[in-house]
């Protein structure tokens, strides 16, 4: 994915939602608008004045609109090419072109937008038409002469204008030669900021930070209250990592302008980035406490309160904001995890339940499929997955995914992997299905399938930190491969040092070799970050070897008395505290 389509998408409100000043109104239409195609349109052509149409051209309309409505999209194209010429009326002409373009055929789309800036010189759309066509034949000049006469007829419409010309290239992926041409364009109008704006855009594109930067400096020394370039300031600070920078520019701005509520927003994200959880806070409860109506300001406060782990501030929020239809369904969604963190499931799929659209909704049906199958009640969790596939046919690998989880979690190995073996056929590099059919494979003890699962997947990715700690974890608990699974933790260590379950893999690999200081030192390190069962095992264990009895016992008597049912701790109980009942 480039980084255009990136920023195009990541500052769709706040850059193109955010203008102080209103759009100025414009003849232009969008680019590439196939409802054109499908349109009545000879009929209509004929009452609009056009009475005096010749048999033979009516005849033409007619048929260019019957092979429109078939799909015979070039018979159209060259019924309404060829009416435009004998007519002189740029609405056929724009047809025509709209249709070329369309095919993606470029020499009638040429041909028809030459015609219609003939007959329409002013016409916008046909301009912008002709600077798209000369900027993917890769002609500058033409390209710089059509957008100075873009930016010259409709100059407050212009950064708009050439943002949407931008956009329908990225697939092309020229970021550099168009950054050529408004490179022309900016020597002609050297104070056009909206240029340097673009250009800003295509610099990030370029994967040119400073440059990206140096642009939109430019543009906002000739607009210095320019909110759109500020925030984009701010924002490609923010995507470079720098969030001090991006915090102050943005406290600067927020002072300065202390109406505009767009820098407040974009500051609470990066106080978020940086972990200033009570700084957003206030920002928030600010901006909520100026604008009661701003329900987006509040529901982010939510968000933060249940960072923040203030489960009841943010469960009043969210309840007030079920009276909100915009927000309703989220609100539910984030009820339902706050009962979930309440480990009250009954309640949690209840609030899940009720989001029924968004792009929560998945999300909650699958959460409330996890509860339930983590509270045993395997019959209800079963009939929920089994409504996923009609109801969300986007969504098969996830699915399947969920399916192979529910076996496993009732032991029943095989049928997860040979599920998610037939779902691989359809997807074979998909990595997600790939990493679990290895840990079922490890399960069953087919090693072979395991290491070949994980082994595709590095071989693609090799920085996937879960499959290397896999990898490594499984070959040091079930083969003598200690140097092998070394090097997959160390790489896996290094990418995430502080990762608890890489820390549990390593100290237990060490376990393993005999080295039973260090394995405690990393298996104390990974408890204290997720004092979670399997860890709590392996560490009681260590200490034991270590004869150190006492302190495996207590570590041991605390997690069983929490999950009395966890296999993990049962096989400890097992191999050591039974036998030592016995002796």
């Amino acid at each position: 994915m480039s980084s255009l389509r990136l920023f195009a998408v990541s500052f769709l409100f706040f850059v193109y939602g955010c203008a102080t000043v209103p759009e100025q109104p414009s003849n232009s239409k969008p680019l590439n608008n196939a409802a054109i195609l499908t349109k009545p349109f000879a009929k209509n052509f004929a009452k609009g004045g056009q009475d005096s149409l010749s048999p033979d051209v009516l005849f033409m309309l007619l048929t260019a609109e019957l092979a429109g409505q078939r799909g015979q999209y070039d018979i159209a194209m060259e019924g309404y090419l060829e009416a435009a010429k004998r007519v002189k009326d740029p609405r056929l002409t724009e047809r025509a072109a709209m249709i070329a373009m369309y095919m993606k055929d470029s020499n009638k789309t040429n041909e028809a937008v030459a015609l219609w800036l003939k007959q329409d010189p002013a016409n916008l759309t046909a301009r912008k038409l002709s600077a798209l066509s000369a900027l993917k034949a890769r002609d500058k000049t033409k390209s710089v002469e059509q957008l100075s006469l873009l930016l010259n007829n409709d100059p407050a419409g212009f950064e708009k204008t050439l943002f949407e010309i931008v956009s329908a290239l990225e697939k092309e992926g020229d970021a550099a030669f168009i950054y050529e041409v408004t490179e022309e364009l900016a020597i002609r109008r050297p104070q056009q900021a909206s240029v340097y704006f673009i250009q800003s855009l295509l610099a990030a594109d370029m994967r040119n930070q400073s440059l990206a930067e140096s642009k939109i400096a430019q543009a906002l020394r000739l607009q210095p209250d320019w909110d759109k370039a500020l925030i984009l300031q701010a924002q490609m600070v923010m995507f470079s990592g720098d969030h001090k920078r991006a915090e102050t520019l943005l406290r600067n701005a927020s002072i300065k302008y202390p109406d505009n509520e767009k820098y407040k927003k974009l500051l609470a994200q990066v106080l978020i980035k940086e972990s200033k959880y009570d700084e957003a806070v206030e920002v928030y409860e600010a901006l909520a406490a100026s604008n009661p109506n701003d329900a987006e300001s509040r529901f982010s406060l939510g968000l933060v309160q249940l960072q923040l782990d203030h489960d009841g501030k943010a469960e009043d929020i969210f309840k007030e904001l079920l009276e909100d239809p915009e927000w309703r369904n989220q609100s539910n969604f984030y009820l339902g995890k706050i009962e979930e963190k309440r480990s009250n499931t009954e309640k949690a799929v209840g609030w899940f339940d009720r989001v029924t659209d968004g792009p929560l909704e998945f999300e909650a049906a699958i959460t409330s499929i996890s509860l339930l199958a983590k509270d045993k009640e395997f019959a209800q969790a079963r009939a929920r997955a089994d409504l996923l596939p009609e109801k969300f046919p986007k969504q098969k690998s996830r699915i399947v995914l969920i399916e192979a989880e529910l076996y496993s979690q009732q032991k029943q190995y095989d049928k997860a992997f040979d599920l998610l073996t037939k779902e691989l056929l359809n997807s074979p590099d998909q990595e997600d299905l790939l990493y679990s059919r290895a840990l079922m494979a490890d399960r069953m003890g087919r090693l072979d399938v395991m290491e070949d699962d994980l082994k595709k997947i590095l071989t693609k990715s090799p920085d996937n930190v879960e499959a290397l700690n896999a990898l490594g974890y499984g070959l040091a608990d079930k083969t003598s491969r200690y140097a092998d699974s070394e090097s997959y933790l160390i790489r896996a260590l290094r990418l995430k040092p502080d990762e608890a379950v890489i820390l549990d893999s390593y100290g237990w690999l060490k376990y393993k070799m005999g080295n039973f200081t260090v394995a405690e030192s990393y298996l104390r390190r990974a408890f204290e970050k997720q004092p979670e069962n399997e860890i709590a095992a392996h560490l009681a264990e260590v200490l034991w070897a270590q004869g150190k009895k006492e302190e495996a016992k207590k570590i041991y008597d605390k997690a069983v008395e929490e999950s009395p049912d966890d296999t993990y701790l049962i096989n400890f109980k097992v191999k050591f505290l039974q036998l030592e009942t016995g002796r």
